[in-house]
């Protein structure tokens, strides 16, 4: 990824001093002009469809008007989560999704969340995006009679990236505060205007007509796992395991817990594999207790043959200590339960044993095994602060058995037992016999309010529309971004309903209603942020120009540009901390 920012970078900064060079030597015509990597060309045609179409002004006064009071809205919560974000950054460098630079800029291919894949449908919003946007601004400078110098296009290096409309400089600052403040407010009128009309049309009929594929949906294999060595991979669809139907994850793994070690697979495609199965370690901690790292196959646990998830679980049922064995015969002994990097000092549990700021590998609690993480927690989530239980565990190989008395997790409200870094699995290892990632398509067709959808708020709709590109960071458990239909997980969707007659037609028109909607709904917020030179930032001038006039103080001007600037340098620090903050604090 670095090295794709860096020759993108680079072919920037060479068309930047090239296009440069030949601007200054008079070789670029007159309405082609060059500020760095951005290209403008200019044109004075098209001034009249502007006329014409500026002139029911009430009613666009009126539209601006509306706009203008939903960016003064989003202009705070703008304000309110840049600081927040910043300052988060600040204490927890990874707590963001953007974690490099580069996954700040809208690039596919550059940025790691959007794939080259749906580059057309990003660059085609980006283009919608910047027409509407530019076209608001001019359209309302004719209607409050500001002169257009010129309009045109604008393009990064040689590839377009939108429009633009250049006022009359004289006549926008000679103007009154409330056209100018709703001629600022237009462009991010309409981005939001347009992300309501895609996100309706995509909710709608063209959602509505994608259903499922039944089965189990494979988004990979994991490497060196039973599945990917029977040829099961990105894009299969699983039908049936052993002779019974499979619609789903959970259907896939109660048929494996009663199928024998060699098990037949059906596939949607028709066809029939044989899985071998066998337990491969899927993740490991570096350095753990365990000592296997991934890839790893366990044969036998205390000299018993083990080939499957089910008998690996109940090896361990009775078992604090046990022995395992590999394929290439080499053996291991470790405690088997929930691995946590350290015992929290001043902790409960540190309390009771003296250690601090040790690993430890709890084997038991509360009488009762704890095979792993998840048994672990499931166990506390059922306590109380305040109660006092028994506690095996291991620290630095050792065993030790305490009365813990537990503390209070803010967070649940439950007990808390003292230990931070828990991680997943046994003893910091997790295991698979067959070896498939599911992928979610039903959530993600649910989450654009397709079949099974909740049918919640617009808001929290949104919300899930803004996340759904950022998914394998933003929702816990999954593994997975949602880009659009694009790629092997077609494969997963049909169509259906009122447009199935489109055929795979009707992935494309939601791949580009997704994102339109997506760009113009970021391309508003952005816009919304105040700070110059974003529309956001003028508007806070020319708003507090309107508060500071009504003060009874000699210095309004002095104290307008104190604000804005105090404000605009905020923002700005803070975005910076927030592009740059995680890979700087975190090295």
């Amino acid at each position: 990824m670095a090295s794709t920012l860096l020759w993108v970078l680079s072919g920037v900064l060479l068309y930047s001093v090239v296009a440069t060079a030949l601007s200054a030597r008079g070789f670029l015509p007159d309405w082609a002009r060059v500020s760095g990597p951005i290209t403008t060309l200019h044109t004075e045609r098209g001034k009249a469809v502007l006329d014409w179409l500026a002139r029911p002004k009430r009613f666009w006064r009126a539209w601006a008007n509306v706009g203008l009071g939903i960016t003064l809205v989003v202009m705070v919560g703008s304000f309110v989560l840049v600081i927040f974000s910043a300052v988060t950054i600040l204490n927890r460098p990874s707590s963001t999704i953007i974690t490099e630079p580069q996954d700040a800029l809208v690039i596919p291919g550059v940025n790691q969340f959007l794939p080259l894949s749906v580059a057309p449908e990003i660059v085609l919003g980006l283009l919608v995006g910047l027409v509407v946007h530019e076209g608001g601004h001019g359209l309302l400078c004719r209607v409050e009679d500001i002169s257009i110098s010129s309009m045109g296009l604008a393009l990064i290096t040689l590839i377009p990236m939108g429009a633009f409309v250049e006022p009359d400089e004289e006549e926008q600052r000679n103007a009154e505060r409330g056209p100018q403040t709703r001629m600022f407010a237009a462009g991010v009128t309409n981005n939001f205007a347009i992300t309501v009309i895609a996100f309706a049309l995509l909710f709608g009929p063209v959602v509505g007509s994608i259903g499922v594929v039944p089965g189990v949906h494979v988004g990979g294999a994991l490497p060196g796992t039973p599945a990917a060595d029977a040829g099961i991979g990105e894009g299969s669809v699983i039908t049936g395991v052993a002779g019974q139907n499979v619609t789903n994850a959970s259907d896939l793994d109660r048929a494996l817990v009663d199928a024998n070690r060699t098990v037949p697979v059906s596939l949607s495609n028709g066809t029939t594999t044989t899985v071998e199965r066998s337990l491969v370690v899927t993740s490991a901690i570096k350095d753990g207790p365990i000592g296997l790292g991934t890839g790893a196959t366990i044969t036998a646990i205390n000299g018993s043959p083990t080939h499957t998830e089910s008998g690996f679980t109940a090896a361990l049922e009775n078992r604090s200590v046990a022995t395992l064995r590999t394929d290439n015969g080499s053996t291991t002994t470790a405690p088997m339960g929930a691995y946590a990097s350290r015992i929290t000092p001043d902790g409960p549990l540190a309390n009771a044993t003296g250690e601090g700021g040790e690993p430890v590998v709890v084997t038991r609690f509360a009488g009762e095994r704890t095979p792993n993480t998840s048994a672990l927690s499931d166990m506390l989530s059922q306590t109380n602060p305040g109660e006092t239980v028994r506690v095996e565990a291991f620290v630095g190989g050792e065993r030790t058995t305490q009365r813990v008395t537990l503390g209070e997790n803010t967070q649940t409200g439950s007990g808390l037992v003292g230990v931070t870094g828990l991680q997943s699995g046994t003893t910091g290892i997790a295991v698979d016999d067959f070896g498939i990632d599911a992928y979610p398509a039903a959530g993600f067709l649910a989450a654009l309010g397709g079949e099974g959808g909740a049918g919640g708020s617009a808001l929290t709709s949104v919300i899930l529309l803004l996340t759904l590109p950022f998914a394998s960071v933003a929702a816990p458990g999954v593994s997975y971004n949602f880009a659009g239909f694009v790629g092997a997980n077609v494969d997963f969707y049909t169509a259906t309903g009122p447009l199935g007659f489109l055929g795979g037609g009707v992935f494309v028109l939601a791949n580009v209603l997704f994102w339109v909607g997506w760009i113009n709904l970021n391309l508003g917020f952005f816009n919304c942020v105040p700070t110059f030179p974003l529309d956001g930032g003028h508007i806070l001038r020319t708003s507090t120009e309107a508060v500071v006039s009504r003060l009874p103080i000699g210095s309004r001007r002095s104290l307008t540009g104190a604000v804005t600037t105090a404000v605009s340098l905020t923002m700005l620090a803070a975005l910076m901390l927030m592009i740059f903050g995680p890979s700087l604090l975190s090295g």
